[in-house]
């Protein structure tokens, strides 16, 4: 019998792999936010996060990690975390901003994305970091309860602007790592 063994990489994106990352990022923001709002507002929307060289800056800063996640040599995700970012609802700090975790959606049967969480609270950890932030819509209960499962509370709420005319209700949830 043979046995296949998964071989599941993390790896830190390089500034010549942006093209991939802007392709990846929105992918997963379509499958998973593209019906939040007309499809000229998700358009707008990733035009801006994901334009080159806002993603250039992004792996620019030195308190930004951004990681691709690969299953057998196959991008399925990348994440993006951002050291020493306050927030207003908490005074834990210092505190990482979970920016971006995305699992393709044809891979989400494999779980993945608590190793890549993992993967990014490790690294907060590393850096000292006390708690970990981050938003999340509303309407998204299987991120929501992903995060409750890792111990996330919800501690406010957060307007994210979509676009110039379209804003999604977002709850912001606190993990306390210290």
């Amino acid at each position: 019998m043979l046995k296949i063994i998964k071989m599941v990489v993390i790896q830190k994106v390089t500034e010549s792999q942006i093209p991939l990352l802007s392709d990846i990022a929105r992918q997963t923001f379509i499958e998973s936010h593209g019906h939040s709002a007309s499809a000229d507002d998700v358009a707008q929307y990733m035009d801006n996060a994901y334009h080159y060289d806002v993603l250039k800056a992004e792996l620019q800063d030195p308190n930004c990690y951004v990681h691709f996640m690969y299953d057998n040599d196959t991008l399925i995700g990348f994440s993006k975390i951002t050291l020493n970012v306050p927030n207003a609802h908490t005074d834990i700090t210092p505190l990482t901003k979970l920016d971006r975790i995305y699992i393709l959606q044809a891979f989400h049967h494999l779980h993945l994305g608590a190793a890549l969480f993992d993967f990014n609270l490790k690294l907060a950890q590393q850096q000292q970091q006390k708690g970990f932030w981050l938003y999340t819509w509303v309407e998204n209960t299987k991120a929501i309860n992903f995060y409750i499962k890792k111990g996330f509370e919800i501690i406010g709420h957060y307007d994210f602007k979509i676009s110039e005319t379209h804003s999604n209700p977002n709850y912001v949830m606190l993990l306390d790592i210290d």
